[in-house]
């Protein structure tokens, strides 16, 4: 039986995912410290206005609330043994918004990273990775969700462990990589190296792409660096909201809707089928998002130097495979 977001897919050239979860709980009055995952029990109607404005925003897909999820990372907050509940309850209501929307909404069971080192360079083992990922996988699947969304992953063991627990729970899965480094994860792992790595996967993701990193700029450069690989499944591209920056006490992402609009059609011209937005999206993005890529005629994949004059200079010289990418400059002044 086909799954709702490959059906999705079929019938559609894009799809548009959500924007941030933690900027929004944060303007929700999310303290810095606290485990958002607790607020699907504790303030479920703040996790429904979550899930609610991208909706309403526009969006076809969106990410539950239980991005630290895993009992390594609820650990830290005493709540390690409630991994099954606070899962269970974030897709339970992402389920309920999904079906009331009047359209079909494709609810994705966000799982981020462990937080430990894989071994040899750390403690974590791969098999005690895949039962801590499998144990999120279950509750996320008993609250309804349609597929398992892994993001923001650095390792590429990590990946694959979160992969085969996915295969466990027998879901399908979509995951991303956060290029961060010089186009590079944490890890070292290049947009050509995920490529290959997926391809070489027993259970391989629906989708799979970038996500987070540095700027909106950079993050498509390594959608360009997938498929310049050759990569034939769909990509996801879920770039930041611009440049975080300090104001006031609180950080501030600089990209505007209008902005951000320009990122989208771009992200589709560049060849990605799932579009969204990370840090610093919001709904108002969102919905320019939308608007842009309903109204604006697909055009040819663009040049890094077109990507650079619309959303600002790249953060590095190189996107990590083989030295290539755009030369250092200054950063431009931006349309929007």
């Amino acid at each position: 039986m086909t799954d709702a977001l490959t059906r999705m897919l079929a019938e559609r050239d894009w799809v548009l995912a959500d924007g941030a979860t933690g900027t929004n709980l944060f303007n929700m009055g999310l303290q810095s410290g606290d485990a958002p995952e607790m607020w699907n029990v504790e303030a479920p109607e703040k996790v429904r206005a979550l899930y609610s404005g991208a909706v309403e925003a526009g969006s076809d897909l969106f990410l539950t609330n239980s991005f630290g999820g895993n009992a390594s990372r609820l650990k830290l907050h005493g709540a390690e043994a409630r991994v099954a509940e606070l899962n269970r309850v974030a897709a339970e209501i992402g389920r309920e918004i999904a079906d009331a929307a009047g359209r079909e909404v494709i609810v994705a069971g966000s799982m981020g990273p462990t937080g430990e080192i894989m071994a040899p360079m750390g403690a974590l083992t791969p098999e005690h990775a895949v039962e801590m990922f499998h144990e999120q996988a279950e509750g996320l699947k008993a609250g309804g969700v349609d597929v398992l969304w892994v993001e923001t992953i650095s390792a590429p063991e990590e990946y694959k462990a979160a992969g085969e627990a996915a295969r466990l729970a027998g879901m399908p899965w979509c995951g991303t990589m956060s290029f961060d480094t010089a186009g590079r994860t944490m890890m070292g792992v290049t947009s050509a190296d995920l490529a290959q790595l997926v391809e070489g996967m027993d259970h391989p993701p629906l989708a799979f792409g970038a996500n987070c990193g540095v700027g909106a700029a950079d993050l498509l450069r390594t959608v360009l660096g997938i498929l310049a690989a050759g990569a034939e499944r769909p990509v996801i591209a879920k770039g930041n909201a611009g440049i975080p920056k300090y104001v006031d006490g609180h950080i501030h992402y600089d990209g505007t809707p209008e902005l951000m609009a320009e990122y989208a059609v771009l992200a589709r011209d560049c060849g990605a089928r799932i579009i969204g937005g990370c840090c610093g999206t919001m709904p108002e993005h969102l919905r320019l998002m939308r608007a842009a890529l309903e109204s604006r005629t697909p055009g040819p994949r663009p040049t890094l130097e077109q990507i650079a004059e619309t959303l600002g200079g790249f953060s590095s010289v190189s996107d990590g495979t083989d030295g290539a990418g755009a030369k250092p400059r200054e950063r431009r002044r931006r349309r929007a």
